[in-house]
């Protein structure tokens, strides 16, 4: 029996008690203002926005996201507590969306609502990359704040983060727990700026999170403030030490689950989908590969689950607590993930490629008025997320936004197409493009940095394993798409698309 069939909340709650007594976890008390934050200035302004049945204001409601590295649509199943507590309770947004679908962009965009050429962190490193190319000093916290929120951040935050300075606390957080790189990918011994001091924590940090994410819950059913609290891990991206059953780094890295979760998944095999191990058709994919890289790249599946299911202990622990706090019937959660990613997908492991695996994200939601066990196809990207958590608080962000408030689509019977523009840049530095392109509807529609066009029939090639830009049938298509292409490549605020270029299906 693997550990999925076996777990409960009880348990899992049993497992974060233990792993706090253990290590000692603590953290400092919350409520105090940060040095640059807003509230440090004398700008939080209350309110409320919700309204009771009788017509009367309501007290506003509270919001936990979570968010994951490198999580694949494909990997949802594995997860019984998120199935169960989130998926069955709440929506599942079937078309989530990374429009630059990599860390740093991704991560960018979930706290400005733009797209990356907006918020300037194009990529990991070098030019146009990691914490250091992003401007934090108006970010979706600081516009929380001043809407009368407790702000709460716990995990990765952008790559690069504390490296120069590891006090240092981005503005407009309540509380602060950020994991200081390079250690976030050790899994173990992490060490955190915890509201300006450095801590390590002994524990597998996925658990470490879990720790800090109940305490905040615990400590805020006291307060009469609302919050917001984002916890975002590293699992399932690849960290830790070499273990004896990992594969070559010259083949792959592979990631570090908790011990307790480790070889729990040894039978797994990888998906069945159409675009496995198929190689050519589009310059993403490598046409061959070799039997030792297929091995691997189980290895490193297997592994991922097996990372993620600590994860999934942290959402059953965190929805425990905040039932047993009487809090769950006034919180909005969200989790999703920062990126798609392939295994063996096109003769592929990895991400920031354009096609569905790698641009789609889990992406579920559970709060007040979100219908239970409902499926939304209409997309949802990063930047919408970060839209719709100010529009659910009754904040004014403090930027030109590109995404939407996407609430009452998610409450909508009505699924919608909508147009969204995609791009990437160099992992390792550099401001020009790799590609740009438009998703919409059943199409992908990409242009490469040397002119290439790429044109994918999802419908009718579910796998992406044809490019149809040259056939005579996709003509009308192809031309529809590189003008919006043409139009949205370089979009700011107004000139992005919004509700507009929804169309019901």
């Amino acid at each position: 029996m693997n550990r999925t069939a076996r777990k409960t909340v009880p348990a899992i709650a049993a497992t974060a008690v233990g792993a706090l007594a253990i290590t000692g976890l603590a953290w400092t008390a919350v409520g105090t203002a940060q040095v640059g934050s807003s509230a440090a200035h004398g700008d939080v302004r209350g309110g409320t926005t919700e309204r009771k049945p009788d017509g009367r204001p309501g007290p506003k409601p509270n919001i936990l996201m979570f968010t994951v590295d490198d999580m694949t649509v494909g990997d949802l199943p594995y997860l019984p507590n998120l199935n169960r507590l989130m998926v069955r309770q709440g929506t599942q947004l079937t078309q989530g969306m990374a429009p630059t679908p990599i860390c740093v962009p991704a991560r960018a965009s979930l706290l400005t609502g733009q797209y990356a050429h907006n918020h300037g962190a194009l990529t990991i490193e070098g030019a146009g990359g990691g914490f250091k190319a992003f401007r934090d000093g108006n970010t979706l916290p600081v516009w929380l704040r001043r809407a009368g929120y407790d702000t709460f951040f716990s995990g990765k935050y952008l790559n690069g983060y504390g490296m120069a300075d590891p006090r240092y606390v981005p503005p407009g957080w309540t509380g602060w727990r950020g994991s200081i790189d390079m250690t976030t990918y050790g899994f173990y011994n992490t060490r955190y700026n915890v509201n300006g001091r450095v801590e390590t924590k002994a524990a597998h940090n996925s658990d470490v999170l879990n720790g800090f994410t109940t305490q905040v819950i615990g400590a805020q059913a006291r307060s009469a403030k609302p919050w917001f609290m984002w916890t975002n891990f590293v699992a399932p991206h690849h960290g830790g030490r070499h273990e004896s059953d990992d594969p070559s780094v010259d083949l792959l890295k592979t990631t570090m689950p908790a011990a307790r979760d480790r070889n729990t998944f040894t039978h797994l095999e990888l998906p069945r989908d159409p675009e496995m191990w198929k190689g050519g058709g589009s310059p993403w994919a490598p046409r061959t590969t070799t039997a030792a890289y297929r091995a691997a790249v189980r290895e490193s599946n297997q592994q991922r689950i097996e990372s993620l299911q600590s994860v999934d202990d942290a959402v059953g622990a965190a929805i425990a607590k905040l039932r047993r706090t009487g809090e769950l019937k006034n919180t909005y959660v969200i989790f999703t993930s920062d990126n798609g990613f392939l295994v063996g997908h096109h003769n592929k492991d990895g991400k920031l490629v354009p096609y569905d695996r790698s641009l789609r994200v889990p992406m579920i939601v559970r709060g007040p008025g979100i219908p239970r066990g409902a499926k939304v196809a209409t997309p949802t990207t990063n930047p919408d997320v970060a839209v719709t958590i100010a529009a659910i608080a009754g904040a004014r962000p403090g930027r030109v936004v590109d995404g939407v408030n996407m609430l009452d689509y998610w409450r909508a019977d009505t699924d919608y197409d909508r147009v969204v523009p995609i791009e990437a840049y160099p992992v390792l530095g550099g401001r020009g493009r790799i590609y740009s392109g438009i998703r919409h509807g059943r199409f992908t529609y990409v242009r490469t940095r040397g002119g290439q066009e790429v044109l994918f029939d999802r419908a009718a090639d579910p796998g992406e394993l044809r490019n149809v830009a040259k056939r005579k049938k996709y003509a009308p298509t192809l031309r529809k798409l590189r003008r919006m292409n043409n139009v949205y490549r370089d979009c700011s605020g107004r000139s992005c698309p919004k509700t507009e270029t929804f169309t019901a299906r």
